[in-house]
C-alpha cells in the first residue's frame, strides 16, 4: 500500500494507523487464494488452509530469499524490517507476486526493550497492534498445550505417591459395563514394556505395576510451565505446597517463555497431526 513519506518519518504506531488496511480478503483474491481456502481471524487476519497446496501442487516452484542474523541498527532496523522492505522492493520496484514470511511476535520482547516484531517505519506488517498482540492466538494455544502436559506429569507423580498399583490400573483403565479395554497408546506402552498381551484382565500383579507406574525421577524433569511475557520471577518457583498436595513432595522448578518450550519446537518440526502425536 502506498502511503506518502513525512520527514521526519513519524513514530511505529503513527505509521500503522494512517490509513485502514484491505481486507484480508482481497490481498488473498489479488494473490490467487480461493476464498474458501481461506479461515478468516476478523477482517485483517486469516490462516490458508493447506488444501492450497494440492490444488497448486502441479504450478512452478518460487524461490526463498531468507533474512536471517543480522544485528539492529540503532534505529531498531533488523531482520523484520530488512524482509519486509525487501519484499516491497521486489513487489512495488520489480512487479514480482511477493510473499512475506515473519514469525508471529512473542509478548516477552513486545513488552521488553526490544518491542515489537512488525518491522519499522515504512516497511511494516500493519495493524501492527493485531500482529504484535495475540494474533491468531497461536502462541496462547501452545502454552496451554505445554502447561496441560507439565500439569500431567505432576499430577501423575502426585497419584502414585498417593495410590496403590491396583488404583492406579483402574484409574488408566476403567471397565465399562463390566468389561476393560486398552487404548491404542496403552497397547505401544505394552510393547514397550515387553508385555504382548492386550485384554486388561490377563495383566499379572508386576506387568499391572510396570503398567501403571512411570516412577519419574523428579530430579530429572526438564520439562517447565511457560508464560508470554517476561517475568523474572517466575525463572525458579517451587511448586506442590497447597495443602491438598500435602501427601505429595514439593519440587523446584520454573517457567520458561511460551516461544522457547518443547511443544513450539515439535510445532515447528512436524509434518503432520500424526506426526504431531508421535513427537
Amino acid at each position: 500500500m502506498s502511503l506518502p513519506v513525512k520527514d521526519p518519518v513519524p513514530s511505529d504506531i503513527e505509521i500503522s494507523q494512517a490509513f485502514e488496511p484491505l481486507h484480508i480478503s482481497e490481498i488473498a483474491e489479488a494473490a490467487g487464494i480461493l476464498k474458501e481456502e481461506l479461515d478468516l481471524y476478523g477482517s485483517y487476519k486469516a490462516k490458508v488452509k493447506l488444501s492450497v497446496l494440492d490444488r497448486l501442487k502441479n504450478s512452478t516452484n518460487g524461490n526463498y530469499v531468507v533474512v536471517t542474523g543480522i544485528n539492529p541498527t540503532p534505529l531498531g532496523e533488523g531482520k523484520s524490517t530488512t524482509t519486509i522492505g525487501l519484499c516491497q522492493a521486489l513487489g512495488a520496484h520489480v512487479n514480482k507476486k511477493v510473499f512475506t514470511c515473519i514469525r508471529q511476535p512473542s509478548q516477552g520482547p513486545t513488552f521488553g526493550i526490544k518491542g515489537g516484531a512488525a518491522g519499522g517505519g515504512y516497511s511494516q506488517v500493519i495493524p501492527m497492534e493485531e500482529f504484535n498482540l495475540h494474533l491468531t492466538g497461536d502462541i496462547h494455544a501452545i502454552g496451554a498445550a505445554n502447561n496441560l502436559v507439565a500439569a500431567a506429569i505432576d499430577t501423575r507423580m502426585y497419584h502414585e505417591q498417593t495410590q496403590t498399583d491396583a488404583a492406579l490400573f483402574r484409574r488408566l483403565c476403567p471397565a465399562s459395563n463390566g468389561k476393560r479395554e486398552f487404548a491404542p497408546v496403552m497397547l505401544k506402552r505394552l510393547e514397550k514394556l515387553g508385555i504382548s498381551k492386550t485384554n486388561p484382565d490377563e495383566l499379572t500383579e508386576d506387568e499391572i505395576s510396570r503398567f501403571a507406574r512411570l516412577d519419574i525421577d523428579p530430579e530429572t524433569i526438564t520439562w517447565k510451565r511457560v508464560v508470554d511475557v517476561c517475568d523474572r520471577h517466575l525463572r525458579q518457583i517451587t511448586i506442590g505446597q497447597a495443602a491438598s498436595e500435602k501427601k505429595g513432595t514439593p519440587r523446584v522448578t520454573g517457567f520458561d517463555i511460551t516461544v522457547a518450550s518443547e511443544i513450539m519446537a515439535v510445532l515447528a518440526l512436524t509434518t503432520s497431526l500424526a506426526d504431531m502425536r508421535e513427537r
